[in-house]
């Protein structure tokens, strides 16, 4: 079944009021990668009566106002993307398309969509219940932070919306006890992953420095964020709490690690993976390319890349779900009418983190002065393919499967360390899993700026292309490595661009084209370092770019041709790559 959209369809279902309505600025996919269609879905399976508005027309109070009031409250969400990154590129040019919008023209989400969507909801119903939001823009702004939109230090996003309460993260069970603890009249300071504002001074917890501090010193906006990200692991975090004004944005520890069973149950709900009939003449979504028939094995990510926020959303540590429950999935994918036998990926934030964790970490938490990967990966980290291999075999005995791939991004490092069965695991996805390109980021290739970007030497990429070629060669297959880049990292400058390009034509014997100019998003280690032009581990000064026309140029130097390269000072350089391109 769909989660109702529409009065006539909550009708059908018998209800005559509505506990929770979502809204979001992502078309309504009845996916378990469409963040509202799973709340919506676990909510449902525990007695509430829930709907969504997806993509309301923010400009009229038709779309917010046809279900009516929910009874214990709203949620609300931008959607899978942040809205500024939805809209805007890095040199903040308005993208055109938009994945998540049915014919995929890019005018249905507004900036700043969760503030956008709360003002709606208080413009039209003046005394209604609960505001809540959540989604990925919610979670990684709940705390004062750099909006690189503004080059401003904002406010947390609840207060700037005037929302409630903020469910952070991945969110089901703290939503559904909000859902409950509102229904039974209980308090809700307790539930963790949640944000709230106090008119009190809590009496226990980490003060972070206030609002007004951070906005004006950039030394105690650095004292804020590593308090903050120092506290995102379910086991060691604290309660944390910051002034704003004579009021004080409170935020309670994360949520408790999931088990497998929990995990489990809510990927196997039953979702129709296609989007709601009310689109079926607006044209093609996109994202459905993506998400159909792929497969979540696993949440969290350990590699804590400095200019990712996986880490700060889904959390540094790996929850798996059982390879029963996964095979189960993909077993009913089988009868559904659209399936055409291929499974468009098996995998997570990075796929072959299945599986594989510290048994430490789980009990006592992360390690608070290194981490699992980085620089090189820990001797307690027992890296094993071994049941990733199981698993993939066993999808593909699965009747009715043509082709399973792989597409989540792999940790190269992982599967050099892993000295049991990394090079089986390599030859499995060789082999099997990849549709003649396989996708990896090293992100650059200079130590200095790898070390800034919390990735691994460039020593561990020649290894893993020279282990894929002789792989792909002995499979007898012509396949190749896809490599994505980023240009104007904090750190990076035109020389280490040159050096990036000088590199790629020697030694990988590619003309990159896959490159993105940084973006500073809020509540990454990187951005920290963009906005201050400090590395917060060593105190050192850094450069940044900042300048629109530096980062391209950045960029470009990446992008040209060997013909336009060879202009470089740099003649000997000039005269490998001219080689190489003739």
């Amino acid at each position: 079944m769909f989660i109702p959209v529409t009065q006539d369809e909550t009708k059908k279902l018998g209800w005559d009021s509505l506990d929770i309505i979502f809204v979001t600025g992502d078309a309504y996919i009845d996916s378990p990668f469409t963040g509202v269609a799973l709340l919506g879905k676990f909510l449902i399976k525990h007695g509430f009566r829930v709907a969504i508005i997806p993509q309301p027309d923010w400009k009229s109070s038709k779309d917010i106002t046809r279900l009516g009031e929910p009874r214990l409250f709203w949620g609300v969400s931008a959607g899978a993307v942040d809205s500024m990154v939805a809209n805007y590129t890095a040199t903040g040019k308005k993208r055109k398309t938009d994945d998540y919008t049915p014919g995929g023209i890019n005018n249905r989400r507004p900036d700043r969509a969760t503030i956008v969507y709360t003002n709606l909801i208080r413009q039209h119903f003046k005394k209604t219940a609960p505001i809540v939001l959540g989604g990925i823009e919610a979670s990684l702004r709940r705390i004062a932070h750099y909006d690189y939109w503004t080059d401003t230090v904002r406010r947390s996003v609840l207060p700037d919306a005037k929302a409630d309460y903020l469910l952070y993260g991945m969110a089901e069970y703290s939503t559904l006890k909000l859902a409950q603890a509102i229904k039974e009249g209980r308090t809700i300071e307790d539930i963790r992953g949640l944000c709230y504002i106090s008119g009190e001074k809590p009496s226990d917890g980490i003060e972070l420095p206030s609002y007004q501090e951070v906005k004006e010193d950039k030394n105690a906006f650095t004292r804020m964020f590593m308090a903050f990200y120092d506290n995102t692991d379910p086991i060691t975090a604290k309660k944390l709490f910051q002034r704003y004004d004579n009021r004080y944005l409170v935020i309670t520890p994360p949520p408790a690690l999931l088990t497998t069973e929990e995990i489990d149950s809510i990927y196997e709900l039953e979702f129709e993976n296609r989007p709601h009939p009310i689109y079926k003449n607006q044209g093609k979504i996109r994202a459905m390319d993506t998400i159909r028939f792929s497969v979540t094995t696993h949440r969290g990510c350990y590699g804590e890349c400095n200019f990712c926020a996986i880490s700060m959303h889904q959390g540094r540590t790996v929850q798996s779900r059982s390879q029963e429950s996964i095979l189960r999935e993909i077993k009913r994918y089988t009868t559904h009418p659209d399936f055409k036998g291929i499974i468009n990926d098996v995998g997570g934030a990075t796929a072959n983190m299945y599986k594989v964790e510290c048994k430490k970490k789980i009990k006592t938490g992360i390690c608070r002065k290194k981490r699992c990967i980085f620089p090189s990966s820990c001797s307690g980290l027992p890296i094993d393919h071994g049941l990733q291999i199981q698993l993939l075999k066993k999808i593909r005995n699965i009747p009715g499967i043509r082709k399973v791939f792989v597409a989540s991004g792999l940790r190269y490092d992982m599967i050099l360390d892993d000295t049991k069965n990394g090079k089986e695991y390599l030859a499995e996805i060789v082999k099997h899993h990849v549709s003649g390109q396989l996708k990896i980021a090293p992100e650059h290739i200079d130590n200095s700026i790898l070390r800034l970007m919390g990735k691994p030497s460039i020593d561990r990429l020649i290894e893993f292309k020279t282990a894929f070629d002789k792989l792909s060669a002995e499979a007898g297959k012509k396949q190749f490595l896809t490599y994505y880049f980023i240009a104007a990292h904090p750190g990076c400058s035109e020389k280490h661009m040159r050096k990036l390009k000088s590199f790629a034509a020697e030694k990988l014997h590619i003309n990159p084209k896959q490159i993105q100019i940084f973006t500073p998003t809020p509540s990454t280690i990187s951005t920290l370092m963009y906005y201050t032009g400090c590395n917060p581990f060593t105190g050192e000064k850094i450069i940044v770019e900042k300048s629109i026309k530096g980062k391209e140029k950045q960029k470009n130097l990446l992008l040209s041709s060997a013909r336009n390269f060879s202009k470089s000072k740099n003649l000997q350089v000039q005269k490998k790559i001219s080689y190489y391109k003739n």
